[in-house]
């Protein structure tokens, strides 16, 4: 951990760079894993890929927010150690950005404020039809749902969907652009929770023009081979271990 904390302190511009892996350590499961997939075709008899796509949402409204509600919402979860340590980090202005492919909002609630959310999040949502806003209590409640499970726009009728990124849609190009420049002006990037084979947010990594790449995720990633240091750890462990450090360092 002492090289990473070094690492830390003489970056100028360090960003972090998450995935699913960042949240699962706060109860919120990564649909794409074997047990989500599993979980995915046996009880709605879809893999997520599918379910999540913007042509089921189309043709299978009902059973899309079925899913959708019981797997990407998840309540009561709360920031854990990696999230905490990262707002601290950011706090302290050791941390210029973080940059998340997660849809959760944890990193906001955990005292983050330079956040990039790649896919969205589904903490906000939309009518299709007059692009009013609602919050997630909003779709949450049955009263404003169709059948008790589609929302609906109080105003016209029309279905309300979340403001999150599905398959077979592209990334929205304003936060793209955003995430590129941070990423091309980093000196320190750290990747955690992410095995950075899903595209367009893994091709990121491309911009990176630093001297330091650091990885922290429990399986093999394809761009091992170029990090100045890998942790096959928590990444929760590993960042509240380098924060403490940081702090006895003063």
């Amino acid at each position: 951990m002492s090289t990473l904390t070094r690492l830390i302190h003489s970056s100028k511009h360090s960003v972090f760079f998450g995935g699913a892996g960042v949240s699962t350590e706060s109860g919120i499961p990564d649909f794409r894993s074997k047990s989500g997939l599993y979980a995915a075709q046996s009880t709605y008899g879809y893999p997520p890929e599918e379910l999540l796509s913007r042509r089921f949402f189309e043709k299978e409204p009902l059973l899309f927010f079925r899913y959708y509600k019981e797997n990407l919402i998840a309540k009561g979860a709360k920031p854990n150690p990696a999230h905490r340590a990262l707002a601290q980090l950011e706090t302290a202005g050791l941390l210029q950005a973080v940059i998340t492919q997660n849809v959760d909002g944890l990193h906001q609630e955990a005292g983050s404020q330079n956040v990039i959310e790649l896919h969205g999040s589904n903490w906000r949502h939309h009518c299709l039809n007059c692009a009013a806003e609602y919050s997630l209590g909003y779709i949450l409640d049955p009263a404003r749902c169709r059948d008790e499970v589609v929302p609906v726009c109080e105003s016209c009728g029309s279905i309300v969907r979340p403001d999150v990124v599905l398959y077979g849609e592209t990334l929205d190009d304003r936060i793209m652009e955003r995430a590129i420049r941070t990423i091309s002006a980093a000196d320190l990037l750290i990747v955690g929770g992410t095995s950075l084979a899903v595209y367009p947010a893994a091709g990121l990594l491309q911009y990176f023009r630093g001297e330091q790449l650091i990885l922290i995720n429990k399986s093999e990633t394809p761009y091992d081979h170029l990090a100045g240091l890998v942790y096959r750890e928590s990444i929760g462990r590993v960042l509240q271990e380098t924060l403490s450090q940081i702090e006895a360092d003063g």
